[in-house]
C-alpha cells in the first residue's frame, strides 16, 4: 500500500495488521499445545481478511502454518496445516484470485508447516528421552541408597553386636582374668577399625571379604555369645563373586539375628550343591517363631531374589533359613591356585594375622 496510490485508511489498516501480527507472533513462542490454536486462527484470519487486496498478506498463512508443529502431535499438526490450506484455497477460488496471488502462500505454507511438524516431533522425542533419562537417574539413586542402607544395616548390625558382646565379656573378666579382658578390649578396637573400613567399602560397592571371612567372623561372634557353631561345609566350592557376596551377607545377617533374638545354644551352617543350585541352610535351636521380617531379612531376600534365588524361613523348631541360588557349572574340585585361596573351613595366614 505504501508503494501505490492507496488511501490513508488502507495504509492505517496495514500498519494495524502488522502491529497485531507482531504481537500474535511473539506471543506464540510462549504457548504450546492446543493454546496455540487461537494464535494460528488469528493469523489465518488476518490472511483471509487482507489477502484479497494485499498480495503480501499471504505471508500470514505461512506464519500460521509455522506454529502447527508446536500445537500438538504430528497428526494434529498436519490437520491444522490442511485446514489453513483449505481456507486459503477456498477463498482464492471463491474470489477468482489470479494464480500469482494464491499459489505461493499455499506452497510455502505447506513446506514451512511440514518442517515445523517435523522439528516439533524431534523436540517432543528429545523431551521424552530427557524425562526418561531423569527417571532412570532418579531410580538409580534410589537403588543405590537402598543398597547402601541394606549394606550398612548388615555391616553395623553385625559389628555392633560383636562389640557389645566382647565389651560385656571384658567387663566380666576384668577382675578374674585381666589379661584376657585386655585381649577382648583389643579385639573391640580391631573390630571397630574393621567396621570403619567396611562402611567405607559398602559405600564404594565392595561389600564383604568373601564367604570364608564371613563364616569365620560369624563363628567368632557366636562364640562370644556362648553359641556353638556347627559348620557343614565343603572343602572347596568355587562361586561366582555376586553369589558369594549374597551368601556371605546372608551368613552375617543370620548370625547377627541368632545372637540378638534366638536365645540359642548352637547354630548350624550347611553349604551344599545340587545339580542345579547352591543350597545354604542356617538353623539354630533357639526359640524360633514366625514374626514379621525386619529390614535385615527383607534386604537379604531382595538380594537373593535379584539373583533368581529363593529364601524360605521356618520358625517352628528354632529358626531355619534355607537359601537356594541357581547354579551353573560350578566346580567342587580345588582350582589350580587352591593353595593361595582360603578354605571355607580353614582361614588363610592373612586372616589369622
Amino acid at each position: 500500500p505504501f508503494l501505490t496510490n492507496t488511501s490513508s485508511v488502507e495504509r492505517g489498516a496495514t500498519i494495524g495488521a502488522a502491529a497485531l501480527f507482531l504481537a500474535l507472533y511473539f506471543r506464540g513462542f510462549w504457548l504450546h499445545g492446543p493454546r496455540l490454536l487461537w494464535i494460528i486462527g488469528a493469523l489465518t484470519a488476518l490472511g483471509l481478511l487482507f489477502e484479497p487486496w494485499n498480495v503480501g498478506a499471504g505471508a500470514f498463512f505461512i506464519y500460521a502454518g509455522s506454529f502447527a508443529g508446536n500445537a500438538g502431535r504430528q497428526r494434529f499438526g498436519t490437520a491444522v496445516v490442511l485446514v489453513i490450506l483449505l481456507l486459503a484455497g477456498l477463498q482464492a477460488r471463491i474470489l477468482h484470485c489470479p494464480p500469482e496471488k494464491w499459489i505461493w502462500p499455499l506452497v510455502f505454507t505447506a513446506l514451512i508447516g511440514a518442517v515445523s511438524i517435523h522439528f516439533g516431533e524431534v523436540h517432543r522425542g528429545n523431551e521424552r528421552l530427557r524425562r526418561a533419562h531423569d527417571e532412570i537417574e532418579h531410580l538409580a539413586k534410589l537403588a543405590e541408597r537402598e543398597r547402601i542402607a541394606r549394606d550398612l544395616h548388615d555391616l553395623l548390625g553385625h559389628t555392633l553386636s560383636v562389640i557389645v558382646l566382647k565389651s560385656e565379656l571384658a567387663a566380666k573378666l576384668w577382675d578374674r582374668d585381666p589379661g584376657r579382658a585386655r585381649d577382648e578390649i583389643r579385639d573391640v578396637e580391631r573390630i571397630s577399625r574393621d567396621a570403619l573400613a567396611q562402611v567405607r567399602n559398602a559405600v564404594s560397592g565392595y561389600r564383604t571379604g568373601g564367604l570364608p571371612a564371613e563364616i569365620a567372623g560369624a563363628g567368632e561372634m557366636l562364640r562370644s555369645a556362648g553359641v556353638t557353631l556347627l559348620p557343614e561345609l565343603p572343602e572347596r566350592l568355587a562361586l561366582p563373586p555376586a553369589m558369594e557376596t549374597v551368601l556371605a551377607l546372608a551368613v552375617r545377617e543370620a548370625a547377627t539375628n541368632v545372637v540378638r533374638h534366638a536365645q540359642a545354644r548352637s547354630c548350624r551352617i550347611r553349604l551344599e550343591r545340587s545339580p542345579s543350585s547352591c543350597l545354604l541352610t542356617i538353623e539354630d535351636d533357639g526359640r524360633g517363631g514366625n514374626d514379621a521380617e525386619g529390614s535385615g531379612l527383607s534386604g537379604m531376600r531382595e538380594r537373593i531374589v535379584a539373583l533368581g534365588g529363593t529364601l524360605v524361613r521356618d520358625g517352628t523348631a528354632g529358626t531355619r533359613l534355607t537359601i537356594s541360588l541357581p547354579l551353573g557349572a560350578v566346580s567342587l574340585e580345588p582350582a589350580a591356585d587352591a593353595e593361595d585361596r582360603p578354605s571355607l573351613l580353614r582361614p588363610s595366614r592373612e586372616e589369622l594375622a
